[in-house]
């Protein structure tokens, strides 16, 4: 098990390693530009190298990078599409080039055409996009709480998206606690987190299952509303915790945490939280 932080980006590369250091990550994430815009900022050769030497010197990994909430590979605007897999490509080609194992997506939305319809957009998007990059970084499909017209609120529907993949051995799955939860999935008990893993065994993804972003919910179960929570201070709670912290068949996974943050102080009182459930 390896506990870290999502980290800000501001400043730099170099800036976010210091922050991730400071919050005694064993692995971290980060945006790979403004989650809230298109830009890509342009990083000096020699940053980012002494970005790969730091972080190998203080074994902070996997490293992940998000690529931003704009992206929508499932939009059926061809615009917005096209811009998608374009920005896409140069998200892969920033994690490559900065030494990052794998490249977290959500699965967009549809806008109102329909799941059948978003999924395959979104399949054909993301193999463009893989083709383009001619990359072999890891790409981790992350699951959603199913607000709106979101894909990927239920593992059946992950699976069909990955079975339209080309490139089926670069592609895995990233669990979010609190989207999961949302989505119905009662992942704070042991029977409901048993159920949930058995369904991931049986649908073959299991394999990939890379990352927990681990986040407590704010709504309740089967709400389908994205809202996070601190750790232990939400509808999870802290005994749900204790379940998925402590199943054995997650002890090997990263867990990053993507919680509420005004200051350290909220980081710190969730990694202790975390440490204090773990047997």
């Amino acid at each position: 098990m390896r506990i870290g932080f999502h980290v800000s980006i501001s400043g730099g590369l170099l800036k976010a390693l210091e922050r991730a250091e400071r919050l005694h990550c064993q692995t971290m994430q980060i945006f790979s530009r403004n989650p809230r815009g298109w830009q890509l900022n342009k990083v000096k050769k020699e940053e980012i190298e002494e970005f790969k030497e730091k972080r190998k010197k203080k074994e902070i990994y996997p490293l992940f990078v998000h690529t931003p909430y704009l992206i929508n590979l499932a939009s059926p605007e061809k615009i917005i599409w096209k811009k998608s897999i374009n920005f896409f490509v140069e998200d892969l080609h920033f994690s490559e080039i900065i030494g990052a194992d794998y490249l977290i997506t959500h699965l967009g939305s549809h806008k109102g055409k329909g799941e059948d319809f978003g999924e395959r957009r979104f399949a054909e998007g993301l193999n463009r996009a893989i083709e383009r990059a001619e990359t072999k970084i890891g790409i981790l499909l992350e699951n959603t709480a199913g607000q709106g017209r979101s894909l990927g609120y239920n593992f059946f529907q992950i699976k069909r998206i990955r079975d339209k993949i080309i490139k089926k051995e670069i592609i895995g799955l990233c669990f979010d606690t609190s989207h999961a939860f949302s989505a119905g999935y009662k992942i704070n008990t042991q029977e409901g987190l048993g159920d949930t893993l058995r369904e991931l065994e049986s649908l073959g993804l299991w394999k990939g299952f890379i990352l927990v972003h681990l986040n407590d919910s704010k709504t309740d179960l089967g709400e389908r509303l994205d809202r996070h929570e601190h750790i232990g201070e939400g509808k999870i709670g802290k005994e749900g915790f204790k379940v998925i912290l402590n199943h054995p068949y997650l002890k090997a996974l990263s867990f990053i945490m993507e919680t509420p943050r005004k200051s350290d102080r909220d980081d710190f009182k969730n990694l202790r939280t975390v440490l204090s459930l773990i047997f």
